[in-house]
């Protein structure tokens, strides 16, 4: 071994003994008593006893009752160094108590809140940021009268921006926003001006700004929002009117750059969504705006920002069901499977919902993974089909799967909705696309290599999956028939139906969807597999129609031919579906329509007169073509077939 190795092991060696030997050393010393010379010179010493010796026995000589009131003395103590108006607030927290009992009558309560406001005036600002003071101020705003609540409002205009930030001041603010007047309104949505971009990035503070755009005209939410759009819209008022309602039109009249437009509102956008303030209104409002001017890579890293949990909490606007919408056409696989997994749970409450049934309409129409979304939204769908064929809203994603885009189920707006589309996203670059068509054709040698090929093929498979996916590469008919007949929904809606026949039809929501089954569905999805199935929805629904005709005293129980809606809606299914009018006219009307013959009951009647098909006018012609001539049943003129 060198001489280099032993050395370095007598050292080691050396200081392992004089670690061992310090420490016993410390071990073997005792702790010494510092005299108080000694404590002056090198300062007060780290711990200081607290008590005397004297002061110790006291609060060991006390109960657990007196300790605990000299601990509350102590935060009380506490607490009025901390808060100037500590007292004050313990005072109006009494008071608060009493006012806010619903046994109290309203001279008591009137003397009790006139007494809080005459207590607090001059100091509300200072009070509203506290957490019971302000219980205290919202009770006061929601019962005083015009007056005092002016008053108040005199002292909370000057410091309305610094409220607006505060966690407790925010509910009181929003108090004095609703009952607010005109002017009181007006006056509060200009002191936003110039601030409403920072707020929108704040918890609390977008909650007024929300609320103040919630409450305020079509004009005064133009000018809140024109802000967010320029900087020149943020520094001067007025340069806009009522007639520009979008980005795009104010942009053409003031003559503005797109794209520091389009870097305003980025910059605006960002921190918005990487805090995940997307529940208000306005900022869908924004986001929709900015959507349309955005260039491809802008809007593309937008919606994909929103994919997931954010969108949920959007589908319940207007704008933020059009967003969710977008980000589905937009969205690639994965994308698109992100935003259906996220549902999982809220797909019932999303169907009940105005604008988050469309969503689900939506996705219906569009995705085409039929596996995931049978699993998520089909089941949860299933488990109460009842309740969404009788509610307005919830019916919807079930008739576009029966009878798609249908202007008499769907209104004009949602139409729109669903047709909607980002115009940088939708537009593959035609131009450079037949550009590169044009150098392809006009190369004069014509010797492209085979590898130049599948590379020009590669890039432009890439470029359609990761920008652009505007709706999906299935037949509409075979996704309809995977979602609706494979998936048992079209079954289980069938029997649904057969077991509460009567109830929907008389129900103005529910007719609707009876109609479509009843009749298999547009293109007549559910006839091929599901004709047993529809049979005994016929034979239902011509069992109750077949129920005597109730007594005058019953007039509760309205028979099902002679009610508005199931009468118009049978009246329908005559004209449209020849299987239910044969069931219907054998079992229930054969022998039985000149009693029938008066009321809404002879609509359905002359219906069989009316229809295109041969054998059911054959069938009840020999027996409805007397009442006709007699007079008793009238048949339209127009309506009658060749």
């Amino acid at each position: 071994m060198s001489s280099k190795g032993l050395k370095s092991q007598k050292s080691t060696k050396r200081k392992v003994t004089e670690s061992s030997d310090k420490f016993d050393s410390l071990k073997s010393k005792k702790p010494k008593l510092v005299s108080g010379e000694q404590q002056q010179q090198h300062g007060k010493p780290k711990f200081v006893k607290p008590k005397s010796a004297g002061d110790k026995e006291q609060s060991t000589n006390l109960s657990k009752k007196e300790r605990r009131v000299q601990a509350k003395e102590l935060t009380e103590a506490r607490k009025k160094k901390r808060k100037p108006h500590y007292n004050l607030e313990q005072e109006l927290a009494s008071l608060w108590e009493k006012m806010r009992r619903r046994d109290i009558g309203k001279e008591d309560r009137s003397k009790l809140i006139s007494e809080a406001i005459r207590k607090m005036k001059g100091k509300v600002p200072e009070i509203a940021v506290s957490h019971v003071s302000s219980r205290v101020l919202q009770t006061c705003v929601k019962f005083c009268s015009q007056a005092e609540k002016d008053a108040l409002f005199a002292e909370l205009q000057p410091q309305f921006l610094n409220l607006a930030s505060n966690k407790y001041a925010v509910h009181f603010i929003q108090k004095m926003l609703d009952g607010a007047s005109k002017q009181q309104l007006a006056a509060c949505i200009s002191s936003l001006r110039g601030h409403v971009a920072p707020l929108l990035r704040h918890v609390f503070g977008s909650v007024v700004v929300e609320h103040a755009y919630h409450l305020g005209t079509a004009a005064q939410k133009q000018e809140l929002l024109a802000e967010l759009y320029s900087t020149e819209l943020q520094l001067f008022k007025g340069l806009t009117s009522a007639t520009e309602k979008t980005v795009v039109d104010i942009i053409a009249k003031l003559g503005l750059q797109k794209g520091a437009v389009n870097r305003h509102m980025t910059a605006i956008i960002q921190p918005i969504l990487e805090k995940g303030i997307v529940d208000h209104t306005i900022t869908h409002k924004l986001l929709i705006e900015y959507l349309t001017i955005a260039d491809k890579t802008s809007a593309a890293d937008v919606l994909q920002l929103l994919t997931g949990s954010l969108l949920l909490r959007m589908v319940h606007t207007r704008d933020g069901s059009r967003l969710a919408m977008l980000s589905i056409k937009h969205g690639s696989a994965k994308e698109r499977k992100k935003i259906i997994k996220a549902m999982k749970e809220h797909v019932k409450k999303m169907a009940f919902d105005q604008f988050g049934s469309m969503v689900l309409a939506c996705i219906f129409s569009i995705v085409d993974d039929t596996k995931l979304v049978t699993k998520i939204i089909v089941r949860e769908l299933e488990a109460s089909l009842k309740d969404l064929v009788m509610d307005k809203n919830g019916r919807r994603p079930l008739l576009q799967l029966l009878h798609p885009n249908s202007s008499r189920y769907l209104s004009h707006d949602d139409l729109a909705a669903l047709d909607l589309s980002v115009p940088s996203l939708c537009s593959m670059d035609k131009s450079e696309t037949s550009s590169k068509t044009k150098d392809t054709d006009g190369n004069e040698s014509g010797e492209e290599t085979k590898d130049e090929q599948e590379d020009t093929l590669a890039e432009h498979t890439d470029h359609e999956e990761n920008v652009t996916a505007m709706g999906g590469k299935k037949d509409p008919l075979v996704r309809r028939q995977e979602l609706l007949v494979n998936s048992g929904l079209a079954e289980r809606l069938i029997d649904v139906c057969v077991e509460n026949a009567e109830e929907f039809l008389k129900s103005n929501f529910g007719k609707e969807v009876m109609y479509e089954v009843a009749i298999g569905g547009s293109d007549g999805i559910l006839c091929p597999s599901l004709s047993e199935k529809l049979c005994e929805l016929y034979e239902a629904i011509s069992s109750v129609a077949a129920k005597p005709k109730p007594q005058e005293s019953e007039k509760d129980s309205e028979h099902i031919l002679e009610n508005f809606h199931s009468s118009r809606t049978i009246r329908r299914l005559v004209l449209d579906c020849p299987g239910f009018a044969s069931t219907l006219f054998k079992k229930a009307l054969s022998g039985k329509c000149r009693s029938w013959a008066q009321g809404h009951c002879s609509k359905i009647l002359s219906a069989f007169l009316e229809t295109e098909d041969f054998e059911v006018r054959e069938m009840a012609k020999t027996e409805l073509q007397v009442l006709v001539n007699e007079g008793t049943l009238k048949i339209s003129a127009t309506k009658k077939p060749e």
